[in-house]
């Protein structure tokens, strides 16, 4: 798939989805995002990047543990993400963390301007992921550390149908790798491709819980990734593939709702 293409399908998927994301991912993400953050270490007053914000999940548990004297650069391709992530930092009147609109593989900082970089769930999408890690490491000052997540093997997200079902409807292309980094020791190896040393890599195993059908379906296709697709369907078409994502994830049933399982690779690397 063209580059610039996948970029454009993130950017306005992203931006469909802006208004369920924090609805439906805020709690299954956040064992990932906790995890990383720990691993990240941040101190009080430090610099920080986060790429692929999103509407700030990660932002702002962050910027608490930085303190006032400490900054935040938030940055996604979404501009629907970045105005609410900015709505959402006026609301909490943080005015040491800023909202960018940038594409994570071109960021338009300087060089060596931050202690850490961070990327919570959103290294999938990228076009070359080594590409952004590179741009993370660019941004460093030496001696800073990088800290990603990632959705893990296919075989153990149960939620993974999605993709095909999507792609049989509509040729959305939303991320044909998005796995790959999840695949043994791949985001390490990456992290080692653009330059980062003393790598470690953690797995975590999770249940993505939901109490309805609804609930489910809400998650995986108007909160998503495949939102702009899901968009572009008529209700019959909505309903069909409703009812084959359901079914797929029908192992997972606990009384009225699902545990569905799931995996997350995390990562932190020094410069």
């Amino acid at each position: 798939m063209d580059a610039s293409l996948q970029r454009r399908v993130q950017r306005y998927g992203w931006d469909k989805a802006v208004e369920h994301y924090e609805n439906f991912w805020q709690s299954q993400l956040k064992s990932a995002q906790d995890r990383m953050l720990k691993m990240a270490a941040l101190h009080q007053g430090e610099k920080l990047i986060d790429i692929a914000c999103g509407t700030g999940l990660v932002t702002f548990p962050a910027v608490e543990m930085l303190g006032p004297d400490g900054f935040i650069l938030a940055t996604d391709i979404s501009d629907g993400m970045i105005k609410k992530g900015r709505e959402l930092a006026e609301q909490k009147n943080y005015r040491n963390v800023q909202f960018e609109r940038m594409d994570a593989e071109e960021l338009t900082v300087p060089d060596e301007g931050y202690d850490v970089a961070l990327c919570g769930l959103g290294l999938m999408y990228f076009p070359d992921p080594v590409k952004g890690l590179k741009e993370m490491y660019r941004v460093l000052k030496p001696g800073g550390r990088a800290a990603a997540a990632v959705w893990g093997q296919r075989d153990n997200c149960g939620w993974s149908a999605v993709f095909e079902i999507v792609d049989k409807r509509v040729s959305s292309e939303v991320c044909p790798m998005f796995f790959n980094l999840g695949n043994r020791d791949m985001l390490k190896r990456s992290f080692e491709a653009a330059g980062f040393s003393r790598v470690a890599l953690e797995r975590l195993q999770t249940h993505l819980i939901y109490d309805s059908d609804d609930e489910a379906c809400g998650a995986a296709f108007a909160g998503g990734p495949v939102a702009l697709a899901y968009h572009k369907f008529s209700q019959q078409t909505k309903d069909e593939a409703h009812a084959e994502y359901l079914d797929s994830i029908k192992p997972f049933r606990r009384d009225n709702g699902y545990a569905v399982p799931g995996e997350f690779v995390v990562a932190i690397g020094f410069k």
